[in-house]
């Protein structure tokens, strides 16, 4: 069984956030007997640092027990960092490749790895990512964006130059929404996050990224969020708009069979109608494993797809 979407931050990761917590704002907080410590970055996006997340021997042996035998990691999306100048994102995105690079290659049977980049500054993104992909990692997870600029933005142009000429894997992983409609009960999370990948997506397909980077290998979370779902809706404004159709060679329904997806959707019929939409080999294992919302063990899909997938 393969697992295409978990996460996992080096303890060294760790002791560089406490060590210069006043440079992002990290903070610790204690919430009820039996919990870790919650992790936020700049009062954002806190989640509870569960153990599982840093221990190596506990994030294998968990592998282990799932019937995981073989996992591609992603460092996690709360420390992307983009918000902060490029110089210190880049400081710790090497910090984190390098030690997740040591991990996977201690681990290659078992374990494939993703880099963080500095998205807040491209063309050093690009360079981060060839140098992570020299040190054995796969590609890159990265965020839906950048400080309201989307992905196809001519500005993101270099990391996708890099990624394409690595035939990299680019894992697009939303931050959680920041609409102020839906900051309660839990909805940044439910539906902002879906929501995040979509508009994504979507930009990817509109802004022709799919056909001028075609070797980079894009993998959606969540089962692609809401965007597979209004593929009629967008079929037919390909048909009738003008500003939908100018930059594309088909209709958005093929574009939809250039990405991949991890089928993180618990609801087998929704990941059936994504199967159908976009091909067994399309839809891979993952579990978002060990935030709290995981499908854990991952949900059963094609390991020879993941393999494929993985280059393995």
């Amino acid at each position: 069984m393969f697992d295409v979407h978990s996460h996992f931050v080096p303890e060294t990761v760790l002791s560089w956030l406490k060590e210069n917590a006043h440079l992002v704002r990290a903070t610790w907080e204690q919430r009820g007997v039996g919990k870790e410590p919650f992790l936020a970055i700049d009062g954002k996006w806190s989640f509870e640092l569960k153990r599982a997340f840093y221990a190596r021997e506990l994030y294998l042996e968990e592998q282990r027990t799932a019937g995981v035998t073989h996992t591609l990691v992603s460092p996690i999306p709360q420390l992307f960092l983009y918000d902060f100048p490029h110089e210190l994102t880049a400081e710790v995105a090497e910090l984190y490749n390098d030690e997740l690079s040591r991990f996977v290659v201690a681990n290659a049977k078992i374990l494939s790895g993703l880099a963080t980049v500095p998205l807040n500054h491209p063309e050093t993104a690009a360079r981060v990512l060839e140098r992570a992909v020299s040190q054995g990692l796969k590609g890159a997870i990265i965020g839906p964006g950048h400080a309201g600029q989307l992905l196809s933005d001519e500005r993101f142009t270099p990391f996708w130059e890099a990624a394409d000429a690595a035939r990299a894997i680019v894992f697009i992983h939303p931050l959680l929404n920041t609409d102020p409609r839906i900051q309660r009960r839990m909805m940044p999370n439910l539906i902002g996050v879906p929501w995040e990948t979509t508009v994504c997506a979507l930009d990817l397909i509109l802004g022709g990224i799919l056909d001028k980077f075609p070797n980079a290998r894009i993998l959606l979370a969540h089962g692609g969020g809401f965007l597979p779902y209004q593929i009629g809706r967008l079929n037919q404004g390909y048909e009738v708009w003008p500003q939908v159709s100018s930059l594309l060679t088909d209709r958005p329904e093929a574009y939809l069979q250039r990405f991949f997806y991890d089928n993180v959707l618990w609801h087998e019929e929704a990941l059936m109608y994504l199967r159908k939409l976009v091909g067994d080999d399309r839809v891979l294992p993952g579990s978002d494993y060990p935030f709290d919302l995981k499908t854990w063990p991952p949900a059963k899909s094609s390991d020879a797809a993941a393999s494929a997938f993985l280059g393995l």
